[in-house]
C-alpha cells in the first residue's frame, strides 16, 4: 500500500474554494484540513503577521504544494508567498487549472452560464530559479473541459510524485 502524501492547497480563498473542495473531496492524497469561513476570518483579522504564520504552521511536514489556478491566483500575494517558500524550502510544487471545475457559487464576473470561468495564468512564470524561469521546471496542469474531475482523481498522486521527484532532482 502506498503512503499518502502530505500535500498543502495554495489557491484564492474567497474566488474558487466551491472548486477547491472538488478536488479535495477526491482524497487521494492527505492534504491540510481545509479552513471554515469562520476560522479564515479569525485569521485575518490578525493581519499579515497571523495570515503568514497561519500559512508557515500549515506547510510545515509538508512534501508537495499544489497550486489551484484559478482566474486571479497568479496575483495572489499569499499564493505568491507560498510558491516562494515550497521552492526555498526544497518542496513538491505544480499547479492544477481548475476553471473547467463547475461552481455552484454566483460570484459577479467569476464564471460563464455553465459555471466555468475562464483560465487564469500560469503563477510560476513570473519566478526564476538559477536564471530560468520556474514554469520551465514545475508543471502547471490543464485538466479537460469533459471531465476534469475524473482527470484529477486519475493523476493527482502521479502528479505529486512528479512534483517531488522533480524538485529533488533541481
Amino acid at each position: 500500500m502506498t503512503t499518502k502524501r502530505k500535500i498543502f492547497y495554495s489557491f484564492h480563498y474567497a474566488k474558487d474554494v466551491f472548486r477547491v473542495q472538488q478536488i479535495r473531496n477526491i482524497g487521494s492524497l492527505e492534504d491540510n484540513q481545509p479552513v471554515s469561513v469562520n476560522d479564515w476570518e479569525q485569521v485575518t483579522r490578525g493581519g499579515d503577521k497571523a495570515i503568514e504564520k497561519w500559512i508557515n504552521d500549515n506547510m510545515q511536514y509538508r512534501s508537495c504544494v499544489v497550486v489551484l489556478v484559478g482566474e486571479e491566483t497568479h496575483q495572489r500575494p499569499w499564493v505568491r508567498y507560498e510558491i516562494k517558500k515550497a521552492w526555498n524550502e526544497g518542496k513538491g510544487l505544480l499547479g492544477i487549472h481548475i476553471h473547467n471545475f463547475k461552481c455552484a457559487r454566483k460570484i459577479k464576473g467569476n464564471q460563464d452560464s455553465d459555471g466555468k470561468c475562464s483560465q487564469g495564468k500560469n503563477p510560476f512564470e513570473t519566478f526564476t530559479a538559477d536564471g530560468k524561469k520556474l514554469s520551465s521546471i514545475i508543471h502547471c496542469y490543464n485538466p479537460n473541459s469533459i471531465d476534469p474531475y475524473n482527470e484529477v482523481k486519475n493523476n493527482l498522486q502521479t502528479w505529486v510524485e512528479t512534483a517531488i521527484k522533480i524538485r529533488t532532482n533541481y
